[in-house]
């Protein structure tokens, strides 16, 4: 299919100049394809972005604007950066974890400064971590338990750097911890640590980066809840903290204060953690869930809670997870999304309010690209 391009910006289908000029000066110029926002659930906040606090069941786009790149959503808020390197917000504010130096409530996406140099974020429970462009990180929000990572338990409204280094390269969150895996490999974790959550062997909790172990093999955090999990370079997976429902995979119940493998096998590609339960999928494309069960979350058909690891029927086709409070979604090779689990508000997506346990497609539409799954709500990234 030829193309038009205008302002450097191309758009689909045969164009003449007369339907340009028309297009332009009735400004009715169409949206180009791209990565769009989309959102559906519960919305007290504001936090589905759509300019309002009504709920919604199915996916309803927010805004207008495409050329987003990653989204993180916890809780009632959001952020998200764009592939220009823009950093988005919005959502629920009463402890500055919206980064815009207030405490107010938005319900539509509000820039964070003017800075392009934004590429990954971490929403916590009340508060936001990212890593620049530079390899530089940074937090705001809450502080109560130090996981702004600055030496103190003071709340920040708008973006403070951790330190001076720029060697960050990935990060993660559970309630109030802070995780980071370093350009070198190493592992690293801060905030509340009354579970063992931090992986430092104690249940001590501290308010700058500290160091787990001295290996430097560490490639992907899901933190969730009061608990961890870490993918390694060889493919093993490990867990660490909270452990009342088996949410560790290890086969019990037993807490622990630093990182135990589960299972022996080497072959874990993706990872994702709610509060209390747990996805993960393999490099066949397998799809694997453990901890609590209620509501269906797992996706086995029942509300059954496992402490070892469970697949999700036999197909190969699943690609992001991504786990919410008591919600699970995973987008398959196929660019098709599904859902499961908890639906009082219509967080799935399905256009009702009923419950699911096992997967659940989300329409026809394929396409979709990237999931964050909040506590009763969702947010997506869609190619349209």
């Amino acid at each position: 299919m030829s193309t038009t391009v205008v302002s450097g910006v191309q758009y689909s289908g045969i164009w003449t100049m007369q339907q340009v000029n028309a297009a332009v000066a009735a400004n009715t110029w169409p949206v180009p394809p791209g990565p769009a926002l989309f959102s559906w659930g519960e919305n007290t906040t504001g936090q589905l972005g759509l300019g309002n606090t009504t709920y919604y069941s199915s996916p309803k786009q927010v805004g207008t604007l495409i050329n987003w790149s990653t989204v993180s959503m916890k809780g009632r808020f959001v952020a998200t950066v764009k592939t220009d390197g823009t950093l988005w917000t919005w959502g629920v504010n009463n402890v500055g974890q919206l980064g815009l130096g207030n405490t107010t409530y938005y319900s539509s996406p509000k820039q964070v400064g003017a800075l392009t140099a934004w590429l990954k974020i971490s929403g916590g429970n009340y508060n936001i971590v990212s890593i620049k462009t530079d390899g530089t990180l940074w937090a705001w929000g809450r502080n109560v338990e130090g996981q702004l990572g600055q030496s103190d338990t003071t709340a920040r409204s708008s973006p403070t750097q951790i330190g001076a280094l720029t060697s960050w390269a990935s990060i993660g969150q559970a309630e109030r911890s802070v995780f980071a895996i370093k350009t070198d490999g190493t592992f690293w974790s801060w905030g509340q640590n009354n579970y063992g959550q931090l992986g430092l062997g104690n249940t001590t909790s501290y308010s700058s980066p500290k160091q787990v172990g001295a290996l430097t093999t560490w490639l992907k955090i899901a933190g969730g809840g009061y608990s961890c999990r870490a993918i390694k370079t060889d493919g093993t997976i490990w867990a660490w903290g909270l452990n009342n429902v088996g949410q560790l995979g290890l086969g019990n119940i037993t807490y622990y204060s630093s990182p135990k493998q589960i299972g022996a096998l080497t072959n874990w590609a993706n990872i994702s953690s709610g509060a209390s339960h747990f996805l993960a999928v393999k490099t066949d494309g397998t799809l694997w869930v453990w901890g609590e069960g209620n509501a269906g979350r797992l996706g086995l058909g029942n509300v059954t809670s496992y402490s070892s690891p469970k697949q999700v029927g036999a197909l190969t086709a699943w690609s992001i997870p991504s786990a919410g409070g008591n919600i699970s979604s995973c987008i398959k090779t196929d660019g098709t999304l599904w859902t499961w689990g908890r639906n009082h508000v219509g967080q799935l997506g399905l256009g009702d309010v009923t419950n699911r346990s096992s997967p659940t497609q989300v329409g026809a539409l394929t396409g979709w690209l990237v999931l964050g799954a909040g506590s009763y709500s969702m947010t997506a990234i869609k190619t349209i």
